[in-house]
């Protein structure tokens, strides 16, 4: 048995068979890559290695990974952040011996980018989860069993198989048909993008391999033997062929003649094919295209408004399902009911010393935040006399602090 076998509940053991291939994209998927109507099997390495399938993969893993996650307490009104808590350590600092937090949510992003599913396996002692080990969603198949209760058959990287409860997997799943699974991004939502996107690279690669285009063609004014058609064909695509050797200086003989041919419109559209599909596939997982390098129609005044966009349409689903996922998986059902965990959204402003500037002195002059918790925000120590949260002077009656209401 497993050295993990300890933590498992013993009536929970039961195995279930393993998964058969019964469709044909699960045969596609087993045999390298899934086909498409445009003739290409996309793998998740074919996938990856799509330059705009990969940004939009790293801008969610990265900022859902640079993103500070807070562990607090609700009473009432009021709510305290449980920085002593073990949760919040794992949360926070080191969520295992090999990985950092930081480390640990950024995967967290790019598993539910590229897979839908990210898993862990929970290291629970006495009802406390101690530690959570990543796993990778190829190794992890969710079953829903006949009396509606989960399992998860996981494949260690020892190669041992073996059946885990609900209990012992921290299972976080964006879009799902079942509310089991999430749905794969690269054979739901993506596939056929990428289809003509890596076929429209594999294109392009055709094209710089031979000289990036037909950039003329040469005509002889007598009739060619076939001896010279084969010569003069074979020196001319050694010395001129490829994209290492455009721009050569030509040497013509035997009254060649080279006629240069410009680009057709077929090629200017395969170019705007290329742009378009970079925006659609940023589309698909809605990012600001300017995130993923594509400033065409970025502008100073709109920019800031599509970063705004991509906090609120982009990253928060994320955030709020990782969220809710820890609030039911990792804190203890006794303390389910007032201890949550957030991310501090804000800390995207980081990198705009404007913005951050601005927000923070009308959150002051509303009487929101006081000196002392912007320099918290800022990470600096609180100063005396920081503590006073100012009233706008509309908001007084007389001159006057408006009373209290009287408590029941």
């Amino acid at each position: 048995m497993a050295w993990y076998s300890k933590f498992l509940p013993a009536s929970r053991k039961t195995a279930l068979p393993p998964g058969v291939i019964d469709t044909p994209d699960k045969l596609a998927a087993y045999l390298g890559g899934l086909q498409t109507g445009a003739g290409v099997a996309v793998s998740m390495r074919a996938a990856m290695q799509y330059s705009a399938m990969m940004a939009c993969a790293r801008v969610i893993a990265e900022d859902i990974g640079k993103l500070p996650l807070h562990l607090y307490e609700q009473d009432g009104r009021m709510r305290s952040r449980l920085v002593d808590d073990p949760l919040f350590t794992i949360l926070n600092v080191a969520p295992n011996d090999f990985m950092t937090a930081r480390e640990f949510w950024e995967t967290c992003g790019l598993h539910l980018a590229l897979r839908g599913n990210f898993f862990a396996w929970k290291n629970v002692v006495r009802g406390e989860v101690r530690e959570l080990l990543p796993l990778h969603p190829d190794s992890v198949v969710p079953k829903l069993r006949s009396d509606w209760s989960v399992v998860y058959q996981v494949t260690f990287p020892n190669g041992k198989v073996d059946i885990l409860p609900q209990d012992a997997i921290f299972h976080v799943r964006i879009l799902s048909m079942d509310g089991l699974n999430g749905l794969d991004p690269i054979t739901y939502f993506a596939r056929e993008v990428l289809g003509e996107a890596i076929a429209a690279d594999r294109q392009a690669q055709g094209m710089f391999k031979n000289g990036a285009k037909l950039s003329g063609v040469l005509s002889a004014e007598g009739t060619l033997n076939d001896d010279a058609y084969a010569r003069i064909r074979d020196d001319w695509e050694k010395t001129y062929g490829g994209a290492e050797n455009a721009y050569k200086v030509a040497i013509l003989e035997g009254g060649l003649k080279f006629k240069e041919i410009s680009m057709t419109n077929e090629q200017a559209q395969f170019l705007e094919q290329r742009k378009y599909k970079r925006a659609e596939m940023a589309g698909l997982y809605r990012i600001a295209p300017h995130k993923i390098g594509d400033l065409e129609h970025a502008t100073f005044s709109n920019i800031e408004h599509q970063s705004q966009e991509h906090v609120t349409d982009c990253l928060m689903p994320y955030a709020t399902k990782i969220e809710a996922r820890i609030r039911v998986s990792l804190v203890p059902k006794a303390r389910r009911g007032r201890v949550f965990a957030k991310f501090n959204m804000n800390a995207l402003l980081r990198g705009d010393m404007a913005a951050r500037a601005n927000y923070y002195t009308r959150q002051i002059q509303n009487g929101v935040y006081s000196p002392n918790d912007v320099r918290e925000l800022e990470d600096e120590n609180p100063r005396d006399g920081g503590d006073i949260y100012l009233t706008p002077a509309n908001m007084l009656i007389d001159g006057k602090m408006p009373a209290a209401p009287a408590k029941e």
